[in-house]
C-alpha cells in the first residue's frame, strides 16, 4: 500500500459505543492528526491524546452540515458507521463533494434499511435464510397466521428501528397481539415481515454468530467474528435490544462452517449487489445463526448490516493490527485485493451496561449519576467505550438506554471475561438503576470448562 501524508482529519459519523471505538483506533494511526465525530459522546476523548471535536447538536442524517463541516475542517476521510445516515444517503452526497468515505451508498445500503428488500434479495441470490411472509397490513399477518401450523415467530419491522425491531413471539396467537406493536416504529413498520425461527435437529434453536468484512465493491477481506447477546436478560430472555454485550472469537465457527459462510453468503452477497447495480464498498456486517441440521451446523442470515455492529466493534476492532486510515482510504478508492489483515488473537468480552427498564421506558435514570467508571478502565485488561453518558466536571450521568461499555481482553474468553465483570462490578448508577447480563460469553465459557475435564 503507498506511502500516506501525516496530518489527517477524519471524520467518524457515529454518536455511541460503535463510533467511540472508532475514534479510538483511527487515533491510533500514525497519518491521523484529528478526529471529527457527529454527533460523538463525551467519553471519546478518554481513550486518546488526540484532538477528538464533537458535534453533539447535530444527528447522523445531518447532510448539509456534515458537508459543509467536511469543507471547512479539510476533512480527508469520513467513516460512516450509522444505519440512519446510510439509509439517508449520506455516503452519495460524500462522494459527490469528492470526499473519501468508508460506507454504503443508499442503494447498496438498502440490504439493511429494508428487511424485505433484503430477504428478497436473498431469495433472488439463493441465500440460506428463514422462511418468512411479507405483509402490508395488520389483517394481512393475522389472515395469514391463522393458515399456520403453531409455531413461534418473530414479528420483524421492515424499516430501521434501533435494533429493536424484530418482536419474538412463541406461537401464533403471540405473534398476532404483537402484530399491533409495529405502530411503535411509525414509518419503519408499516410494512413488515413474519419470519419463521429457525429449529434443527430435535427442534433446537439455533446459535448466533457475527462476521465482518471489508468490500471495495468486488474483493473481500474478512475482519473477524464474534457473537452478539441482543436479548435484554440473561438466558436470552425479554425483548431484543442494539446488543448486551459479545465476545470473540466464537469457537463455534469452525474452519469448515466459515468455508460455508464466505462461499454461501458473502461471496454471494457481495457479487449479487454488484450483478444489480448496487456495488457495496465499506464494512458488512452478517448476522447469522448456526442451525443443527443432520448433525451438520449450518450457516443462515438473520441479517445484514450495512456499518459496524455495536457492540461487535468493541471488540472485533481492537484485534485488528492495521492502520485503519489506510484500510479506509484503499476502501474509498476501490483497491482493497492486496490487503492483508492482521489480528492480535486476543479473546476478548464486552459488557454493556444499560439504564434499567431499556429497551422499554428508561426516562426516570436520565440524569442520575454513574459511579466507578474512572476506576474501571484502570484494570489492566479493560477498555471503556461511553454512549448514553453525560460528563459534567469530571462527573459521569445517565444520558440514554445504552449507556457504555466495558471490554475485557484475555488470552482465552474465561480470562476476558473475569475482567469484564471484574470492571463492571464496580460501577453502580444512583437509585439501583444500572442493568446489565452477568452470563455474556456462557456458550464458550462452557465449552472451554468442559475441556478443562
Amino acid at each position: 500500500m503507498k506511502e500516506r501524508s501525516v496530518g489527517n482529519t477524519v471524520l467518524v459519523v457515529d454518536g455511541g459505543g460503535r463510533g467511540a471505538t472508532l475514534v479510538n483506533k483511527y487515533a491510533q494511526s500514525e497519518y491521523v492528526e484529528r478526529i471529527i465525530a457527529v454527533p460523538g459522546n463525551d467519553l471519546m476523548k478518554i481513550n486518546t491524546d488526540k484532538p477528538v471535536q464533537i458535534y453533539p447538536q447535530l444527528k447522523t442524517t445531518s447532510i448539509p452540515e456534515i458537508l459543509e463541516i467536511c469543507e471547512r475542517e479539510g476533512v480527508n476521510l469520513v467513516d460512516v458507521s450509522q444505519d440512519n445516515a446510510v439509509s439517508v444517503g449520506l455516503v452519495d452526497a460524500l462522494q459527490e463533494l469528492g470526499v473519501p468515505v468508508i460506507g454504503p451508498t443508499k442503494a447498496a445500503g438498502k440490504i439493511e434499511w429494508s428487511k424485505v428488500f433484503s430477504r428478497e434479495f436473498g431469495v433472488r441470490q439463493g441465500i440460506p435464510q428463514p422462511s418468512f411472509r411479507v405483509c402490508y397490513s395488520e389483517q394481512e399477518g393475522v389472515d395469514f397466521l391463522h393458515t399456520e401450523p403453531d409455531q413461534p415467530w418473530f414479528v420483524k419491522a421492515d424499516g430501521l428501528a434501533e435494533g429493536k425491531g424484530a418482536l419474538p413471539a412463541k406461537s401464533n396467537a403471540e405473534a398476532i397481539a404483537r402484530i399491533p406493536e409495529m405502530r411503535r416504529f411509525k414509518d419503519a413498520g408499516r410494512v413488515y415481515l413474519l419470519e419463521k425461527w429457525l429449529k434443527g435437529d430435535a427442534g433446537r434453536e439455533g446459535e448466533e454468530f457475527s462476521t465482518y468484512v471489508f468490500s471495495d465493491g468486488e474483493n473481500i477481506k474478512f475482519i473477524g467474528n464474534a457473537q452478539d447477546h441482543k436479548r435484554a436478560n440473561d438466558f436470552d430472555e425479554g425483548e431484543n435490544t442494539g446488543g448486551m454485550g459479545c465476545s470473540t472469537p466464537p469457537l463455534a465457527l469452525t474452519e469448515g462452517i466459515m468455508r460455508r459462510v464466505r462461499e454461501g453468503v458473502i461471496d454471494k452477497a457481495i457479487a449479487g449487489l454488484n450483478a444489480e447495480g448496487r456495488p457495496y464498498k465499506g464494512v458488512l456486517y452478517l448476522g447469522g445463526m448456526l442451525v443443527s441440521e443432520g448433525g451438520q451446523q449450518n450457516p443462515y442470515v438473520i441479517e445484514f448490516n450495512a456499518r459496524w455492529g455495536d457492540p461487535e466493534v468493541q471488540v472485533v476492532l481492537p484485534g485488528l493490527k492495521n492502520d485503519l486510515f489506510e484500510i479506509g482510504m484503499a476502501i474509498a478508492a476501490g483497491d482493497i485485493k492486496g490487503l492483508e489483515l492482521e489480528t492480535d488473537g486476543k479473546a476478548r468480552v464486552v459488557v454493556t451496561g444499560a439504564s434499567r427498564g431499556y429497551p422499554g421506558n428508561y426516562d426516570t435514570v436520565k440524569g442520575k449519576r454513574i459511579y466507578g467508571l474512572n476506576e474501571a478502565r484502570k484494570i489492566d485488561g479493560v477498555r471503556l467505550y461511553g454512549a448514553g453518558v453525560k460528563d459534567v466536571d469530571g462527573k459521569h450521568y445517565a444520558s440514554g438506554g445504552r449507556l457504555f461499555y466495558l471490554v475485557g481482553e484475555g488470552q482465552t474468553v474465561i480470562e476476558a471475561r473475569l475482567r469484564a465483570y471484574e470492571a463492571m462490578s464496580i460501577v453502580f448508577i444512583e437509585g439501583n438503576n444500572l442493568h446489565y447480563r452477568t452470563d455474556i460469553g456462557w456458550r464458550d465459557v462452557a465449552r472451554l470448562r468442559s475441556d478443562y475435564r
